[in-house]
């Protein structure tokens, strides 16, 4: 009896997604930090070392990582409180509130920027009234935090809401049957399993907020040594043709990104593999 050969269509398949995936990833990803990498080889160690001694550049890095990480903690428990918010409970309009955390990711940023700039500034609605106090919040650092507060809460609540949603209700349910009070019950049930995915929110709004120009550029002033972030001052440094020091800036940006996201990618993964 002939037999007949049939093709493998699953390692055909999986070749062809092997080969996109690499193709887009080397096109978007690899290939243009490879010429930064290569471009940096020129400066030498030397020009990028030269970035912590100039002071403006300095206090740029200082503000960038600063306002970042202090956003980033006020999206924790930002994000944290809406998705909890969204997932737990009934009140009219929540398919509009919802909808409406998508906004920061559909906005553009120059129009974020602008906009928070004319509310918090002293003659607008927000800014007036603590301008009153003698308390300014545009074109302070203040400002800078509010705006990537604003770019940043959303990565928290799309990546915790869907762990929130499968969460079983009968964990709490029997925390408090056996004596637990609702502080106990989140802190050591729910909070537990919610950690890797507050870690990973966390840690991509903290990631976006150190790279934001668009909606910071407005509220910030752009003040030298005062409320300049890094972003801008790369913009600068181009527009000077002054290429190797915002090459050497951009240098500084990418490995101190990547040494915290992969810090950070560390923890979760190792909340992760306490969980199983």
């Amino acid at each position: 009896m002939m037999q007949i050969k049939t093709r493998p269509y699953k390692k055909i398949h999986f070749g062809i997604s092997l080969g996109l995936t690499v193709f887009y990833s080397s096109a978007i990803v690899i290939i243009p930090l490879l010429g930064l990498l290569i471009h940096s080889l020129g400066i030498g160690i030397s020009g990028i070392l030269e970035v912590f001694t100039d002071e403006r550049i300095r206090s740029a890095l200082y503000l960038s990582f600063t306002v970042g990480f202090v956003s980033a903690l006020l999206n924790l428990f930002i994000g944290f409180l809406f998705a909890w918010v969204l997932v737990r409970y009934q009140f009219p309009f929540k398919k509009f509130f919802d909808t409406l955390i998508d906004l920061p990711f559909t906005l553009p940023t120059a129009v974020a920027g602008i906009a928070l700039t004319t509310i918090y500034s002293e003659t607008g609605i927000i800014g007036s009234f603590f301008a009153e106090w003698g308390i300014q919040i545009a074109y302070t650092p203040v400002g800078i935090v509010i705006a990537l507060v604003f770019i940043g809460f959303p990565f928290v609540v799309r990546t915790v809401q869907p762990v929130i949603e499968e969460l079983p209700k009968e964990l709490e349910e029997s925390a408090r049957c056996l004596g637990a009070t609702p502080f106990q019950t989140f802190t050591r049930v729910l909070l537990p399993e919610l950690w890797p995915s507050l870690l990973a929110g966390t840690g991509m709004a903290f990631a976006r907020s150190i790279g934001e120009y668009g909606s910071v550029v407005f509220i910030s002033g752009n003040l030298p040594g005062k409320t300049e972030i890094l972003p801008l001052l790369i913009v600068t440094k181009l527009e000077q043709y002054e290429y190797e020091k915002a090459t050497s800036i951009a240098i500084v940006m990418l490995l101190s990104s990547f040494f915290f996201m992969f810090l950070i990618n560390l923890l979760q993964e190792r909340a992760s593999k306490k969980l199983t």
